[in-house]
């Protein structure tokens, strides 16, 4: 159940704009109680999340899902991030049943023929584990940010979402994607392979591809889909 009122989450987002990301995080974690939560998929932006977290000893739970169809590249990153920061990122995987029945249906590469199928299978290795891994947790922090989609755009830095009955945390809203680089090189955080191949979105290795030099950041995800560009793990 909801216990903030409109006008409570509009001042926090006040409060919150003006802030460098490591006093956003304080912020917000002073404003509620129980766990926090950040999910990574270990791209550039939840990569910077996760070095001022780490470094600026933030108290929050970081947690991953493992598709079971990512690149190698990925748990690369991964391995790196954990040995490097020495934290634990704990790895969620999809229900083994759920992906056996579903592929033994349709097939390994159903997600190709439509959007139905597409949407089906992440929700069996995204939606579902992200379930679980946000089960009691009471503020879900995300590395998106609003330039990333025009869906993104309308987001805020902090709301309310009913799907998981928790604050939702966008500490890196307002970043550009030149901003985001820049910090990561500065401090030399660890980044997949793949950024430096024209991946700027890297998720399921079948479902992931580069883009050529003046696409969306997003176009290289489910490419063969004409629009819908999102798995279901953030909707708007």
């Amino acid at each position: 159940m909801n216990s903030y009122t409109t006008s409570q989450l509009a001042a926090l987002n006040a409060q919150l704009g003006p802030l460098p990301v490591p006093e956003r995080l304080r912020l917000l974690l002073a404003h509620t109680q129980g766990e926090a939560r950040f999910s990574t998929s270990l791209g550039l932006e939840d990569q910077v999340l996760t070095h001022l977290i780490a470094t600026e000893n933030i108290p929050v739970r970081i947690f991953t899902i493992d598709t079971g169809r990512l690149f190698q590249e990925t748990y690369d990153v991964l391995e790196i991030t954990r040995t490097r920061y020495k934290i634990a990122v704990e790895i969620f995987f999809p229900q083994a049943q759920q992906v056996q029945e579903f592929v033994n249906a349709h097939g390994p590469n159903s997600f190709y023929n439509s959007v139905e199928q597409r949407k089906a299978c992440c929700h069996i290795r995204k939606v579902e584990p992200l379930q679980r891994a946000l089960h009691g947790a009471s503020v879900w922090i995300t590395g998106l940010r609003a330039a990333q989609s025009n869906a993104r755009g309308a987001l805020q830095f902090v709301a309310w979402d009913e799907n998981h009955q928790l604050l939702k945390f966008n500490p890196l809203l307002d970043w550009t994607l030149e901003q985001t680089e820049t910090f990561a090189r500065q401090h030399r955080v660890p980044l997949n392979a793949l950024h430096a191949k024209g991946f700027p979105s890297i998720g399921c290795a079948p479902c992931t591809r580069a883009v050529q030099p003046g696409e969306d950041i997003r176009a290289g995800r489910w490419w063969w889909e004409n629009s819908h560009k999102e798995c279901g793990l953030h909707s708007h």
